[in-house]
């Protein structure tokens, strides 16, 4: 005899959503435990900020890897993942603790290439408060949704004591997600033809790989110079030996841990866009990535969401596939198919900002002054 559903379905009432709640919480206990631990935590050590300073460290490492793993190391474990992990890690891993102690020993103990010197985050945090403990929280939940949301935006403007700093982190951020898009149209529409004839027709040549290893590298050393000062921004910004011990530690012992998980439930931002899995796209793309990113480094220490300008990049990418192919039907098909995920990605990065604004107003007492004063200005 067939067992009775838990909540019978009927789409006029809200038994279906209550069984789908009930049926998405059973399949995530352990995280929904996990977040609630965290939570409890960070509501317990907020008064004292040597400990507070370390735990939201701890929490903002773990959840920007998780995050921030689709946009530089995404698509290397996805063209690479016949390969051992612990390899894969090994190199990555040795990449980032060459960067940052580059940065520790250049910049006096500052490990974010003097991203946190830029007026507004030059300042180390001396006490914390509970949303400030809990925004690396937030992003964990997100990420567990696939939302690729900014890291920068959600961890440094919960520190930001100018609004003009949040409001320069943002206009760098869009102009890099439209140079993004645009930069991958033209160049996917120069190598198309090229790509679609040589790469379905041919396996990857030897060359590839160590080709790829050396721009892949070289993109992480530039994505890390970037996003270090969202980790690090609840540390002093001059850090000694020990400090530095266990902030490169850490970090290191998480990458494994991620590329052992072959990057967790949001690689499937990278898996899902058109032939990245190819070792030669792969590396188109992380070429292309690595010299913008190289470029926002260049022209001002003002942070930027390196979020933005990778799906810009994947998205502009994505619509110079589409609008390539031959023939009508299919053309619109996957143009349709581009404008969603171009869509989609669009809309959580821009939720991940929403929720970051809000963040800042609500945690810093100086940046809803200046919101206020420059808003009575207006008047």
């Amino acid at each position: 005899m067939a067992k009775k559903p838990f909540l019978k379905y009927n789409r006029n009432t809200v038994s279906e959503v209550t069984y789908k709640t009930f049926e998405i919480a059973k399949k995530e206990k352990a995280f929904i435990t996990m977040i609630a631990i965290f939570t409890f935590i960070c509501g317990i050590i907020t008064p004292y900020p040597q400990i507070a300073m370390w735990v939201g460290f701890g929490l903002a490492a773990y959840s920007a890897i998780a995050n921030d793993s689709i946009q530089t190391i995404g698509t290397f474990i996805a063209s690479n993942s016949k390969k051992p992990w612990w390899i894969l890690w090994l190199f990555m891993g040795l990449i980032f603790l060459a960067t940052v102690l580059y940065s520790w020993i250049v910049f006096d103990g500052d490990v974010s290439s003097q991203r946190l010197l830029t007026k507004g985050f030059d300042t180390a945090p001396t006490s914390f408060s509970f949303l400030q403990l809990a925004a690396p929280i937030l992003l964990l939940v997100l990420t567990r949704f696939r939302m690729p949301v900014s890291t920068t935006f959600l961890l440094l403007s919960a520190f930001s004591t100018q609004a003009s700093s949040i409001g320069a982190m943002i206009g760098k951020s869009l102009t890099g997600y439209g140079l993004a898009f645009i930069t991958a149209i033209f160049v996917w529409f120069l190598v198309s033809k090229f790509v679609s004839k040589y790469f379905k027709s041919k396996k990857p040549a030897k060359f590839w790989t160590p080709v790829q290893w050396i721009i892949s590298g070289a993109l992480w050393s530039v994505w890390i110079s970037q996003d270090a000062a969202n980790i690090a921004v609840f540390l002093p910004r001059s850090l000694n030996v020990y400090e530095f011990i266990a902030f490169a530690g850490f970090i290191f012992i998480g990458m494994g841990i991620l590329f052992f998980l072959k990057g967790d439930k949001i690689q499937s931002i990278v898996n899902e866009k058109a032939g990245v899995t190819d070792i030669r796209a792969a590396t188109i793309v992380d070429f292309v990535y690595a010299i913008l990113l190289y470029y926002f480094k260049v022209i001002s220490t003002v942070p930027i969401s390196t979020t933005w300008v990778f799906i810009g990049l994947l998205g502009g990418r994505e619509v110079a596939i589409a609008i390539s192919k031959k023939r009508y039907k299919k053309r619109i098909k996957n143009i349709r198919r581009a404008s969603k995920i171009v869509g989609r990605d669009f809309l959580y990065a821009t939720i991940g900002l929403v929720l970051s604004v809000l963040l800042a107003i609500g945690v810093n007492k100086k940046f809803q002054d200046q919101l206020v004063n420059e808003f009575m200005n207006l008047f």
